[in-house]
């Protein structure tokens, strides 16, 4: 019995060592959450139509490309709505082969809709629409979480949010920089470099007189301002008319990096993969002479001539800072993004306001454990120590448990400390109730012990199952708050099992195995 009883010593001793080393020191173990620390949450839309009316210009332009190179004239070319664009103008010679060259290039994607005089509609078939859309979010998100990670916040959340299946939450603890943050997750980041036509020039309608001011098919203007000037001067506005099919995108990017240029200003350098270095080589190969225009987000930052062929390497100059250089090299090596975001929900705790919170958590959980001990105190006299210990413990535990998986704690996860005050002196209440009433049939100390311990035990185990249940359903089904709520309730459940039970009867075995006890302080 005695070696039974120095096991059972031996393993509470080992875990509540192991709780103690999990956790210490707290400040450095215990992860505090957004409502604890400070920071910033923000709920994201991802604008799926951008992603979508991107498949379809992309297609219209693959479609004109091959039309040219066949040598079939067709009149207007032109997108409708993000999922439609037609060509009209088909001559009734050609429109065999005009539907040929569509079929190839088209009907996985899009559904040719024919109609009267050599007009056709091309619309894009439901089930690639809902593909594109979810492909879009799935990225939004990926390329999200890279640019946060790049950030260095501790502890950052970036997952699906709402039912619309288009929302994200981005949470991100410890961060004072909002603006910063802000800008670098809404960042598209979308890196061109396309062919210059005609430019630059100091307004578009000049750039556009060769052209009886119309942009040409297969054409587009995009502004700037003027790279030739020196540094500190004040920049102009300029306009370039360049292909519309750009010849590299982001996607064709290994990696970028915050760099200097010749005039020693921050600059951001890039290079390309495998096939966007073949593809760059064999532009600035078959143009050399012509401008080159690097364009992010739709604003050309440079159009330097090519010298000569070039491979995997390139440089963005602008006017940056050395912040901004080295924000742009990160938003670039993240990848773009593959449509455009607007904030639905936004929300800053100040650090000041997390540490309040914490003080107040704390304090009602103290207050809540102190009134708790002296009830039982009172209620159960002697005994009552003994749930105070078992509660004591099962805290220590929780926090333990919490520390070393690395759970983060947040407002809701000390609700979820204080209602495991709660259950752990229920658990205890229960036993001693049954305790007194095995002591009533007139059973020794010992033999009523024992005996309250087991037949309460299933009642516990019961009621701590049904709970637990109910915490994974939160867990699997809830969000942010909720899920914080529901990891400390389930593993407060099951430390309390543990110390209610089997800590709480060992603690009465070693009372009792010392010696003879006629009455029992309950």
């Amino acid at each position: 019995m005695k070696i039974k009883l120095r096991w059972k010593l031996l393993l509470i001793l080992g875990i509540v060592g192991l709780a103690g080393w999990s956790v210490y020191p707290p400040s450095e173990k215990v992860r505090l959450g957004l409502d604890l620390k400070g920071g910033v949450h923000m709920v994201l839309r991802v604008q799926t139509d951008d992603a979508l009316r991107i498949e379809t210009e992309t297609s219209m332009e693959r479609v004109r490309e091959v039309l040219e190179v066949r040598n079939i004239t067709v009149g207007t070319i032109a997108v409708d709505t993000p999922t439609r664009f037609r060509i009209e103008g088909v001559l009734p010679t050609e429109d065999a082969e005009f539907r040929a060259i569509t079929d190839e290039q088209l009907e996985v994607v899009f559904r040719r809709e024919s109609g009267a005089g050599g007009r056709y509609a091309f619309e894009m078939r439901p089930n690639m629409a809902v593909s594109l859309r979810d492909e879009s979010v799935r990225q939004a998100l990926q390329t999200i979480e890279r640019r946060v990670n790049e950030l260095g916040v501790t502890e950052p959340i970036v997952a699906p949010h709402g039912v619309g299946g288009d929302q994200i939450l981005v949470q991100l603890p410890g961060v004072t920089d909002v603006a910063r943050a802000k800008e670098i997750i809404r960042s598209t980041a979308l890196l061109e470099l396309k062919l210059v036509e005609q430019g630059p020039a100091i307004s578009q309608e000049l750039l556009l007189q060769a052209n009886g001011g119309r942009v040409p098919d297969g054409m587009e203007v995009v502004s700037g301002t003027d790279d030739t000037l020196s540094p500190g001067a004040a920049p102009q506005p300029v306009f370039y008319l360049v292909r519309r099919v750009a010849a590299i995108t982001g996607r064709d990017l290994r990696t970028a990096r915050q760099t200097l240029d010749e005039y020693n200003q921050p600059a951001v350098s890039f290079l390309l993969n495998g096939e966007g270095a073949r593809k760059f080589g064999d532009i600035t190969g078959q143009n050399v002479g012509r401008q080159l225009a690097i364009i992010l987000d739709g604003r050309v930052y440079s159009a330097p001539r090519i010298e000569s062929r070039i491979t995997d390497e390139g440089r963005i100059t602008g006017s940056f800072d050395q912040q901004e250089a080295g924000d742009l090299g990160l938003v670039l090596r993240s990848g773009a993004l593959p449509a455009s975001l607007t904030y639905l929900e936004e929300r800053t705790v100040g650090p000041t306001l997390g540490a309040d919170s914490v003080r107040a958590g704390v304090l009602a959980a103290l207050t809540g454990l102190v009134l708790v001990a002296f009830f039982m105190l009172i209620y159960y006299k002697l005994a009552g120590i003994n749930a105070i210990l078992s509660v004591a413990l099962n805290l220590l535990i929780l926090l333990g448990v919490m520390a070393y998986l690395g759970a983060t704690m947040t407002l809701p996860g000390i609700a979820g400390f204080i209602l495991t005050i709660g259950m752990g002196i229920d658990s205890n209440v229960l036993i001693f109730e049954r305790i007194k009433e095995e002591l009533a049939t007139a059973k020794s100390v010992r033999l009523a012990v024992a005996a309250g311990f087991d037949r309460v035990f299933l009642t516990i185990l019961d009621t701590h199952v049904a709970s637990l249940i109910a915490a994974a359903f939160l867990f699997q089904f809830g969000t942010g708050p909720i899920r914080g709520f529901a990891t400390t309730l389930f593993f407060g459940l099951l430390s309390n099992v543990f110390t209610a039970v089997f800590v709480s009867r060992t603690l009465f075995e070693t009372i009792l195995g010392r010696r003879q006890v006629a009455r029992l302080s309950i």
